[in-house]
């Protein structure tokens, strides 16, 4: 395991946001269209409830969006950074039942026929890696892992 791996993991989690964002705009282009055929179809109370419910939803989708741009920078902070021996934003972390990425959370991800899951620093397994270094063994749900590799 190197660091191209970890190349091909950024280069993944991109692609996933991008997925992800695409989605979300091809949703606001079609409230887009919904709050342009309101406008034109509308009167009354009637009227204003809808164009309220679309803007309503134009919100959440906008919130998303920015939080996938939110992920995506700090994607760019992890391609900037170097390795380090404990376990930070940006290791790679390989242990006896599982290899972890942690990044931003976009779950499993295949690269070079191995399984990764790539978590946030927030979530509970990043929790318990943080900080710990090769070597270390911690209990998640149970469970005891052994780190054996901090890339």
């Amino acid at each position: 395991m190197d660091h191209s791996t970890k190349e091909k993991l950024i280069l993944a989690c991109r692609e996933y946001l991008e997925t992800k964002a695409a989605v979300v705009r091809k949703a606001m282009n079609g409230l887009k269209e919904d709050l342009e055929n309101e406008s034109k179809s509308s009167a009354g109370d009637k009227y204003e409830t809808g164009r309220e419910m679309i803007n309503i939803e134009w919100n959440k989708l906008s919130n998303q969006l920015n939080q996938y741009d939110q992920l995506s920078k700090i994607l760019s902070r992890i391609e900037d950074q170097k390795s380090a021996k404990n376990v930070v934003l940006g290791s790679l972390v390989i242990t006896n039942s599982a290899k972890f990425f942690i990044s931003i959370p976009a779950g499993e991800i295949k690269v070079s026929d191995e399984q990764f899951y790539a978590v946030g620093v927030k979530a509970p397994i990043s929790q318990q890696l943080l900080g710990k270094s090769k070597g270390e063994t911690f209990i998640f749900n149970g469970k005891e892992f052994q780190i054996l590799e901090v890339i």
